[in-house]
């Protein structure tokens, strides 16, 4: 059976959470309180996602190899076609968002496995988070809450956000230097969260993950930034699959002692192994209104036998605050 689920994770998880540094000092941070920063950051749009608002689903499998099962003995990694109900989606709780605006891209995977089980995997499109806590989460959203005589964040509680938390950093440099994907099929996607890999003998070993197109990784140009219509992305996904399947390779990184394991803001050395584990193919996709991906809650913590959770406090803080959004969506408000 599925190991970690969102409606059971909420009641056991009290995190301490706080600013780097000062862990046991700070008060923790609620969902409410992450979930109402996001509605003050982004406005109220009932009966949709508080954050990656704008997105599109898309169908296809996965079909895992023998080259993770020495690691891990999750049927993800049968070797058989696992059925997968995918997102892609702009970071954000803005649904009108532009789609060439200088926010990560996610991919969201809902991998449907025999027996009823099932395995999410989320992830955006730059190697680290900007929060090693859950703190530097709700301290951001605070900081964009919009000014009511402008419409827009105030300047200086954003630079004051960004000198006082250092975790947020190294995201801030990677979107500032590589301009956004030209499509969902032209980005690869990390895990950044590190997780367990649990083989049939119980041996647990620290892995990362992310998915590389095979379509090859394209960016914007300088004047496509400025010029490409405000909602391209979703065209240019249904268009692509239209002319054939859209594949990716997952590829599974091997930690070493000392890695970090609990940080998500903080790489691993490229020195470190790495093996392709599988194949994502999408082979369609289409308008989330209606579809299948529309009432997926992609909790992360929703995890079948023969992977499992580090104690990255942000990773598990994800589970509280999905369902307090999910809850929300399904009122409808």
């Amino acid at each position: 059976m599925t190991r970690f689920v969102a409606s059971t994770l909420a009641l056991v998880i009290a995190v301490a959470i706080s600013a780097p540094g000062t862990r046991a000092q700070q008060s923790p941070v609620t969902a409410e309180e992450v979930v109402a920063a996001l509605e003050a950051a982004y406005g109220v749009h009932p009966g949709q996602r508080r954050n990656h608002a704008k997105g599109t689903c898309a169908l296809g499998t996965f079909v895992g190899m023998s080259a993770a099962a020495a690691y891990s003995r999750s049927a993800l990694f049968s070797g058989s076609p696992v059925p997968v109900v995918a997102r892609f989606s702009l970071a954000g709780g803005d649904p009108e968002a532009s789609d060439a605006e200088r926010s990560p891209r996610g991919m969201a995977l809902e991998f449907r496995l025999p027996n009823g089980d099932l395995q999410h995997i989320t992830m955006i499109n730059t190697p680290t988070f900007f929060a090693a806590m859950p703190r530097t989460f709700l301290d951001k959203m605070r900081a964009l809450k919009l000014d009511p005589a402008t419409g827009k964040p105030n300047p200086e509680a954003l630079a004051a956000f960004g000198a006082s938390h250092p975790d947020n950093r190294g995201q801030a440099r990677f979107l500032a230097d590589h301009n956004p994907p030209a499509s969902y099929a032209t980005s690869a996607y990390y895990g950044i969260h590190t997780f367990k890999f649990i083989d049939r003998a119980d041996k647990v070993t620290l892995v990362r993950w992310r998915f590389v197109p095979e379509d090859g990784e394209k960016a914007l140009t300088e004047s496509e930034l400025t010029s490409m219509p405000r909602d391209f992305l979703e065209r240019a996904l249904l268009d692509r699959t239209k002319q054939g399947p859209v594949r990716w390779s997952m590829l599974l990184t091997i930690g070493e002692a000392g890695d970090p394991e609990n940080d998500p803001t903080l790489a691993w050395p490229k020195s470190r192994k790495e093996l392709k584990v599988g194949t994502l193919t999408i082979s369609s996709a289409m308008t989330q209104k209606g579809a299948a991906c529309e009432n997926v809650n992609y909790d992360p913590l929703v995890i079948a036998d023969g992977i499992a959770p580090t104690d990255d406090p942000v990773l598990l803080f994800r589970s509280p605050s999905y369902v307090r959004s999910y809850t929300k969506r399904l009122q409808g408000l």
